[in-house]
């Protein structure tokens, strides 16, 4: 038997909404008869987790007490995969699905869609934070709707401050369905409030006037907004790389770029390479690539995001 979770998507919390809407869950789990402790993993209450970052962070918080599977391949661009009929056979068979939300897995729309009416639970990290808005002068085109002042930014996992308040809100809904894993939850907050201060002192070194991000496109939000870093443009200027750039955007972040004295542009999955190029050279700066949707090697977010950090640090440091 699944459950359904549906959160409405607000940039405040509801708690009362929460709390009604998680003992859904428990009660849904309960007639499952899973027990929150087996032995064996296909007795462990099965959640599944849409991309890779997302469900390194759910495997931290879950531990030993449910079987975690991430659909996507590590690295791919949430924004344009697409499902295999065992991808969709999966998550119909899971416990939990957790999901980015915001529009991030544009591929799996219609699948969750049709999952929540099969009474499948579904967990949208983005109905449990307070959502980063698109701010004045980051889109290049303000009449599109994704660019425009307001746009709603679903890359969360630039921020791990962000995660802290998705981790919470996981710990309370799994309390609720008999399965604790509040001590584990506990550990994960206070780790990624430790990395929050680490990635903090790292970017501090980065001086005043080379605190301008001009990035593949805009999903550095998060991680600016956190850090104290600015948004000049992107190449791609919008919050999904399905956008397409445009000759009038590229010629007036060129301007921009210019103007700010901007001497890197950050590229990333789903970015042309042979248009950051030529922007590059008519605009006289250099290309660094980043890792904005690869988990590293060990796995962890941690290592994500001090890559991520490191490699924007040393490039607008030098």
């Amino acid at each position: 038997m699944g459950i359904i979770i549906i959160m409405a998507m607000t940039h405040t919390r509801r708690p009362v909404l929460r709390i009604l809407l998680a003992l859904t869950v428990f009660f849904a789990l309960a007639a499952c008869g899973k027990d929150a402790s087996p032995s064996q993993d296909d007795d462990l209450p099965q959640i599944v987790v849409t991309y890779s970052i997302l469900g390194s962070l759910v495997s931290e918080v879950v531990g030993s007490s449910a079987q975690v599977t991430v659909l996507m391949p590590n690295g791919v661009d949430p924004h344009q995969w697409q499902p295999s009929a065992k991808d969709i056979e999966t998550l119909n068979n899971a416990d939990l699905v957790v999901t980015n939300g915001l529009g991030l897995e544009g591929g799996l729309a219609d699948v969750i869609e049709q999952a929540l009416k099969e009474k499948v639970s579904v967990f949208v990290a983005t109905d449990h934070i307070k959502v980063r808005l698109v701010g004045e002068g980051e889109g290049a085109d303000p009449s599109d709707a994704d660019q425009s002042v307001g746009a709603e930014d679903p890359h969360l996992w630039m921020d791990p401050m962000t995660l802290i308040d998705v981790v919470e809100a996981l710990v309370e809904t799994l309390a609720l369905a008999n399965i604790d894993v509040a001590e584990q939850g506990m550990k994960v907050t206070e780790d990624l409030a430790t990395l929050d201060n680490e990635v903090g002192k790292m970017v501090g070194e980065i001086p005043a006037d080379k605190r301008q991000l001009v990035t593949g496109h805009e999903s550095l939000g998060y991680f600016a907004a956190r850090y104290g870093l600015s948004l000049t443009g992107a190449v791609i200027p919008g919050l999904s790389s399905e956008s397409e750039s445009a000759a009038g955007d590229l010629s007036a972040l060129k301007e921009k770029i210019g103007e700010q004295k901007v001497n890197v542009i950050f590229t990333e999955l789903g970015t042309d390479r042979d248009v950051v190029d030529t922007l590059a050279t008519d605009a006289g700066v250099t290309v660094v690539e980043l890792s904005t949707h690869l988990l590293p090697t060990d796995g962890s977010y941690r290592s994500f995001l001090i890559d991520l950090a490191s490699t924007i640090v040393n490039a607008l440091k030098s």
